[in-house]
């Protein structure tokens, strides 16, 4: 029953709901938990499922001691799979729809201040410039990139060389849910890729390279584990310990700082909804202040 439930679902995901690879295994491993939890209470068929046993499921996993978010985004995945379930015949009703999903915490993640930012890729920079192999180039490159776009790391790894158009400073990229955005590029990030294209792929480049903009050692489109190893390596240069998702927020948060709107910003980051870019972005003390002296008559 749970090979051939857990391989409709995969489809349906795929297929219908049209979800990147990260998040369909995200799904999948979410229902391969819930299904082993089903096991250990005797459950076989899903006509014995009652909604007593998602709360079993849901108690387990937070008394291993699983951050809000996580128990969260384990509520979401369940409703989704028994709202799925129930129109495929698999359940008799909807056992999930009535489950509470918590507010979660609004935490923002470590952010670089513009001087910071500045420092980290001047410190790649200079390293590049006096050490000058392969590797540095293309480091410096993803660096670049990153902050001047804000992209994700699924999607810088992602880029082919086709998605740069130079002459427009721009990158196209595949978002969540394989949606497409043209994201723009500052002159010096572009510079630093057009730099490593010219000087340094073809140092990475074998039969397995294709058309991937960033590749790793062996000749292979990059992967997400390196390109974090290097950023965590240049914040070094700050003492900050922030990956590639720290510069996306670094990015927003600058762009904002800097005038941009939100519905600017989130069409740059790739959110579907504003929520989640007022969510993912603050704005500084500094800027707030400014706001208002300008726009109230009483400031």
């Amino acid at each position: 029953m749970s090979a051939a439930l857990i391989t409709q679902y995969e489809e349906h995901l795929a297929l219908v709901r049209n979800l990147s690879d990260n998040s369909i295994r995200g799904y999948v491993t979410d229902l391969e938990s819930f299904l082993k939890h089903m096991e250990k209470l005797g459950i076989v068929e899903f006509n014995q499922l009652e909604i007593e046993h998602i709360r079993s499921w849901l108690a387990n996993l937070q008394s291993t001691g699983v951050a809000r978010a996580t128990l969260t985004r384990r509520i979401v995945s369940i409703r989704a799979f028994t709202n799925w379930a129930a129109a495929s015949g698999w359940l008799t009703s909807d056992l999930g729809a009535n489950l509470a999903i918590p507010k979660p915490h609004k935490v923002l993640p470590e952010v670089l201040n513009i001087e910071e930012a500045t420092a980290v890729l001047k410190a790649m920079e200079v390293r590049a410039g006096e050490d000058t192999t392969a590797i540095n180039l293309r480091d410096l490159a993803m660096l670049e990139v990153l902050y001047a776009s804000g992209i994700r790391v699924s999607e810088l790894c992602g880029l082919n060389i086709s998605d740069i158009d130079a002459s427009r400073n721009t990158l196209t990229v595949i978002g969540k849910g394989n949606k497409q955005r043209v994201v723009p590029l500052g002159i010096p990030a572009m510079a630093a890729l057009q730099n490593y294209l010219t000087a340094a792929r073809n140092e990475f480049v074998n039969q397995l390279s294709q058309s991937a903009v960033f590749l790793g050692s062996r000749g292979k489109r990059i992967d997400q584990r390196t390109v974090r190893e290097v950023v965590y390596e240049a914040m070094k240069a700050v003492g900050a310990t922030m990956g590639p998702h720290g510069l996306r927020h670094s990015a927003a948060t600058h762009l904002l700082e800097g005038g941009a709107d939100l519905r600017t910003v989130q069409e740059i980051l790739g959110h579907a909804s504003l929520s989640t870019t007022q969510i993912y972005t603050h704005v500084s003390p500094e800027r707030l202040q400014s706001a208002y002296k300008q726009a109230h008559p009483r400031a």
